[in-house]
């Protein structure tokens, strides 16, 4: 029954993915794999769900039928497992999670061990995204979102703030200097973002733009160039927290820096059916998060 099962996630994970390629990247396994589980589900239906074609693929309409029942059928089994460990009070299955790369890996990592200990039968499957995702569209169960929500269809819980700040390593200063006054970072190398570029509008003065000098899509990225010495970032204190603590990151023009902080939440679709891993997670990480 379980390999009947897997083989209808194998036939909606294709079509959500719009392909066998792509499906067997976002699930980590190969295409033979999932074309085998799509042809058992066929044979056992006597009947061709999807036409392989080496651009695209094609639902047919006896697939369409089909797909929108197993859609029905999986949330069902769903409900109905998730039903049975609350009443066990254990929370089960699996959990898609999506974050930023460097809350990710600075909040969500260091806690895993502790996490699984505490919820062993919880199916964790973390995801990076730098931008927003559709949630729907890449199958996540819960996205941690920085910055103010837009999208009102979601439910959102929040898990605090975090204040950014501009940073730089000590070598890096020792070599340019110390910038005493805004004005002073046109002599500077700065570290900026390539596509937020909303978080180039950095907390100074009165609030400019900068210009990188050097860019990237990645948080983590950037705090990286800024510890190797490269330049001046602002970046969230939940990521550079350890560095600043550590002595491999300063700050660097406090006095001038606006306090702002940044709202950080967790979203999700109402789903009575992952309620109780949902909760598990977020109840779990809300008291361990250093923002």
């Amino acid at each position: 029954m379980k390999s009947r099962w897997d083989d209808l996630e194998a036939l909606l994970a294709v079509v959500d993915a719009g392909g066998f390629t792509a499906a067997a990247e976002r699930l980590s396994t190969s295409t033979a794999r999932l074309s085998r589980a799509v042809s058992r589900l066929e044979k056992r239906l006597e009947t061709t769900l999807v036409h392989r074609t080496t651009r695209r693929l094609d639902i047919t309409e006896e697939g369409e039928a089909f797909i929108a029942q197993a859609r029905q059928a999986l949330g069902t089994l769903e409900t109905a497992e998730e039903a049975l460990t609350v009443r066990r009070r254990e929370p089960a299955g699996r959990l898609r999670v999506d974050a930023a790369t460097p809350f990710l890996l600075h909040q969500i990592v260091p806690h895993l061990a502790e996490f699984h200990a505490a919820y062993p039968k919880v199916r964790l499957e973390l995801t990076t995204h730098e931008t927003n995702i559709d949630l729907i569209e890449q199958r996540t169960d819960v996205a941690i979102r920085i910055g103010r929500l837009e999208d009102s269809t979601l439910h959102a819980r929040p898990l605090g703030h975090s204040r950014r700040r501009l940073v730089a390593s000590p070598a890096y200063l020792a070599r340019y200097g110390t910038p005493r006054h805004v004005e002073d970072l046109a002599h500077h190398v700065l570290l900026g973002f390539t596509h937020l570029t909303q978080l180039n509008r950095w907390p100074i003065g009165d609030g400019r733009t900068i210009q990188p000098t050097l860019a990237s899509s990645s948080g983590e990225a950037l705090l990286q160039m800024a510890e190797a010495d490269v330049g001046i970032a602002c970046l969230a204190d939940f990521l550079t927290r350890g560095a600043r603590q550590a002595g491999r990151l300063t700050v660097v023009l406090d006095a001038a820096t606006h306090v702002r902080h940044e709202p950080i939440q967790a979203v999700y679709y109402r789903n009575t059916a992952l309620h109780g891993r949902i909760n598990a997670f977020l109840d779990f990480f809300a008291d361990r998060l250093t923002l």
